[in-house]
């Protein structure tokens, strides 16, 4: 699998690293095989147009704005642009309907489910169940509902013999890490870390994870070698948060950035 970070942080913000460097954080988005999303954050930034147009599948994991930002803009792009029909939203049903009754709701942005019309639109919603297998493109995907504040599943994509995890939004949780031990294809985990340490109290009742809890959560796997990329860090706190990962001495954790290709 080949996965392109669109954008890898938690929020949008241009910021100063420290080093004379000048940073685009932009919101979720991993493009993988160029043809699936995996939450569309900056699908429409971060691509060009005929890039765009080779989207086939968007995986939602939940509705929250970071990872859907990019969807509407995308759908307006795609209007009478996209022979191949209809890009496939697939969520669970509850997150679709977040869709539906708060973003293409024809009052924030048109329903591009239904126009031009239901037979040109360029998306369509297909539900799925979780820890339910279902495939396209080579890829196998099982969904797992993970602890947030609204209904949020992460994902193992599969292709060969070849696995990864991937978190979503997730706080202190069990089921999503018992799935991943057991899945022998396993080569490599995305997990969110939102916060640093300080900020404890705030990652737990937003549904998110701190280094020191991201450490705990992910002894549950029981692969300390397997290679971590962490995602989703709150772009004004990415350097403690990046100095509070590396105090946890696993071997093989990068923090992604924009415009990172990653192989597995």
């Amino acid at each position: 699998m080949i996965i392109r970070v669109l954008g890898c942080h938690g929020s949008e913000l241009t910021i100063d690293d420290g080093n004379g460097r000048i940073r685009e954080c932009r919101t979720c988005g991993f493009l993988v095989n160029e043809t699936c999303m995996v939450d569309a954050g900056s699908v429409s930034a971060g691509l060009l147009e005929a890039e765009q147009g080779k989207i086939r599948q968007v995986l939602l994991s939940h509705a929250h704005f970071d990872h859907i930002k990019g969807l509407p803009l995308l759908a307006d792009n795609l209007v009478g642009r996209n022979p191949q029909g209809p890009v496939k939203v697939r969520a669970l049903p509850e997150v679709l309907d977040d869709l539906r009754r708060h973003i293409f709701n024809d009052v924030v942005f048109p329903d591009f489910t239904r126009l031009p019309t239901p037979d040109t639109a360029p998306l369509v919603y297909h539900p799925f169940d979780e820890e339910k297998t279902f495939t396209f493109d080579r890829l196998e995907v099982t969904a797992v509902r993970v602890n947030h504040i609204v209904p949020a599943t992460g994902f193992i994509i599969r292709e060969g013999d070849t696995a990864l995890l991937y978190s979503g939004d997730t706080s202190e949780t069990k089921r999503i890490w018992e799935v991943a031990a057991k899945e022998t294809r396993l080569k490599a985990a995305f997990i969110e870390t939102s916060f640093p340490n300080d900020f404890h109290e705030l990652a737990k009742v937003s549904g998110h994870l701190t280094p020191e809890m991201l450490g705990r959560e992910f002894v549950k796997i029981g692969r300390p070698d397997l290679p971590v990329y962490i995602y989703h860090l709150k772009p004004s706190y990415r350097s403690v948060i990046a100095s509070e990962l590396k105090r946890l001495n696993l071997p093989n954790l990068s923090v992604l950035e924009e415009g990172q290709v990653v192989r597995v």
